[in-house]
């Protein structure tokens, strides 16, 4: 009897049929989706365009597979935003990967609009494989053609002469979410579409059927619910977990996120002649223990080496800590949303704002210390600019409803504000659980218009903020700075810092930047002090901090000293010299070696602690003594009660 295996730690079995029995497969298939980032991350599975090929090449290539039906590829949706190269390349980074890991099909989704229909195209016309939906249909293109110009269903035939049906569908909700959209778009109902095309792809010789999807797990489940058996396999997207079921016969997977996870599939016909298919799902995560592939190592620095000089650019300092967790920003109050919000505010005077929580991308916690251009451009990568709208009270507090309709799920339409403060309670029905609401400490006037700070985003509608929509787009509110004169939340940031510095700023700053950015950091330092720069001195009674190794390093306040010690004059000029990025990118480095030591010993504490049972808070603000820095101003914003839950 042969020796049992035992599996790899990052290979788990999904579902097994039984039907295995050591005999090669009919068919073998590799399933992703929602893929953002091409780096890994700092925590398992770390995930990494580099290692996720790897993977994807032992299953295309290794020796266990020699004389087996050769592998087929189905992505579902989210690649080309958002991250942090994408704000930079719109999405042209991810077409040589899409196609290196010899992806079949896709599935459409919403965040592969984000730069709008005509990038899509562009984007889709350079990759090796079809883009389907079939549900949700531009007239303007055609009668009953998707938009983008996408397929509606796809046909493939396998190595070994299998026909494989492929149906691409999504969902209405995500339509709410894109930046920009054709005009007059037609959504069908996806179990009625699938009802009507899977019939024809049988009719045209698919053996099996699989829907292509880019739609929450609910609504995977309900067209496998009700469309009773006639999809073989529902591969979704857009939720960014893994999860399987099967219902009614159609299997319903999803397989992660951002390179982290993948699934392999095998499928084996039944033999007892009822067309099914028996199917068996392995889940692989790509950990740290997976070698990177190097040909994908040197695409991925060949394209995105002309931008990472500029993203290592330390462009601010911050003595508190910026919690952007999704668990914080899209729950509650958070202090980087607060700065911003105000920012966005006093920016364009307006009696208030309101940001949709998803505007933060970020989902960490960025320590005290030099804050990098990638940090920004990462947290906030979206392109819609902010706008300017004058709009009724009662639109406003419609605003806020929206905003907490869905509370307590992370969704990204949680509101945060400025110069806005209001009261819910979870407990009551979605549509009535603001309790009080008030804009600079009056309680809203629901006949009274207001002048409100936003993004172009929620100004169309977008996440449900219905209230908010311009004029141009068919609503009521009054477009006062429209998004063609609007600017990015990202340059907003980079231009309050740059205000900031007293050491290497912009040559063509100008007076009248200079005149007008005083006026709105006077305004947010009320609200969020500033630490005026000071020149370097050793500090009595203080050691330096250890320059190697020993436990000495790890210790809380050597900690903070190694990363907050940075503060050499850094150079934002106009200038693109050689010497300049030089000089740009080992600071950058200094910092991102620093900020790589600290994700290991978080790694290595947070296991302890959850072991020991103690509870990890965030850190501390920066004391008066713990910072020298001479080229800026630091920030420290701060949570001060803008929005309160009072029920239980």
């Amino acid at each position: 009897m042969p020796e049992k295996k035992t599996p790899p730690p990052n290979e788990s079995i999904t579902y097994s049929s039984g039907s295995g029995n050591g005999e090669a497969p009919d068919l073998r298939i590799l399933h992703y989706n929602d893929v953002y980032h091409v780096d890994s991350s700092s925590s398992e599975p770390v995930g990494g365009a580099a290692r996720f090929m790897s993977l994807v090449q032992h299953y295309r290539q290794g020796e266990q597979f020699k004389g087996q039906s050769d592998l087929l590829t189905f992505f579902s949706g989210d690649a080309f935003n958002p991250s942090l190269e994408s704000s930079v390349t719109k999405g042209d980074h991810m077409i040589p990967l899409l196609n290196d890991i010899g992806t079949d099909a896709a599935a459409l989704g919403n965040h592969d609009l984000d730069f709008g229909v005509r990038k899509f195209r562009h984007l889709a016309s350079k990759c090796n494989f079809p883009w389907l939906i079939a549900n949700v249909l531009d007239p303007a293109l055609g009668d009953g053609v998707p938009i983008g110009n996408c397929k509606k269903t796809h046909i493939i035939t396998s190595s070994n002469g299998i026909k494989v049906g492929l149906i691409g569908l999504g969902e209405r909700e995500w339509l709410a979410t894109i930046n920009s959209l054709p005009p007059d778009l037609i959504y069908k109902s996806a179990s009625e579409t699938a009802k009507e095309l899977v019939p024809q792809l049988r009719a045209e010789g698919a053996e099996i059927v699989i829907a292509v999807t880019h739609m929450r797990e609910p609504n995977d489940n309900k067209l496998a619910e009700q469309t009773d058996g006639i999809i073989d396999i529902i591969l979704g997207g857009h939720d960014h977990y893994y999860n399987h079921s099967l219902i009614k016969g159609t299997h319903v997977l999803r397989s992660g996120t951002d390179f982290k996870q993948l699934s392999y599939i095998e499928a084996r016909r039944r033999s007892d002649g009822s067309g099914r298919w028996n199917i068996d799902i392995t889940r692989r995560d790509i950990t740290s223990e997976i070698p990177q592939h190097g040909p994908t190592l040197e695409l991925i620095e060949e394209s995105t080496a002309s931008i990472k000089t500029t993203l290592q650019k330390p462009i601010g300092y911050t003595a508190a800590p910026l919690d952007a967790r999704f668990r914080t920003v899209r729950t509650q109050e958070c202090n980087i949303a607060n700065f911003v919000c105000d920012i966005m505010r006093h920016y364009y005077s307006g009696d208030c704002s309101l940001m949709a929580s998803g505007t933060v991308r970020g989902d960490q916690i960025y320590p005290p210390g030099p804050i990098l251009l990638k940090d920004v451009m990462s947290c906030f990568p979206f392109e819609d600019p902010v706008v300017v709208i004058r709009v009724l009270g009662q639109a406003i507090w419609d605003a806020l409803e929206n905003g907490l309709s869905q509370y307590p799920a992370l969704e990204g339409r949680f509101p945060q504000v400025s110069n806005i403060k209001f009261e819910f309670d979870a407990s009551r029905p979605s549509g009535s659980r603001i309790v009080s609401a008030s804009i600079g400490g009056e309680p809203i006037d629901l006949t009274k218009k207001y002048v409100l700070v936003t993004r172009g985003y929620m100004a169309r509608g977008k996440d449900g903020y219905d209230s908010l929509l311009v004029e141009p787009e068919g609503g009521v509110a009054e477009e006062i700075v429209s998004e063609e004169n609007g600017i990015l939340i990202s340059m907003m940031l980079r231009q309050y810092f740059m205000s900031l510095k007293v050491v290497g700023q912009w040559k063509h700053w100008g007076a009248s930047m200079g005149r007008h950015w005083d006026g709105v950091t006077s305004k947010v330092c009320a609200n969020h002090p500033h630490h005026k720069a000071s020149a370097p001195t050793t500090r009595a009674g203080k050691q330096n901090p250890p320059q190697n190794g020993g436990w000495d390093a790890w210790k809380p306040e050597r900690i903070r000293e190694r990363r907050c010690s940075i503060t050499q004059p850094i150079d934002d000029s106009d200038s693109e010299s050689e010497s300049e990025g030089e000089d740009v990118k080992s600071k950058g480095s200094a910092i991102e070696s620093l900020d790589s030591e600290m994700q290991t010993m978080r790694r290595v504490f947070s296991k302890w602690a959850r072991l020991a049972g103690v509870e990890c808070k965030v850190a501390d603000e920066l004391k008066a003594d713990e910072f020298e820095v001479d080229w800026t101003r630091a920030i420290a914003p701060r949570v001060e009660g803008r929005i309160v839950r009072i029920d239980s």
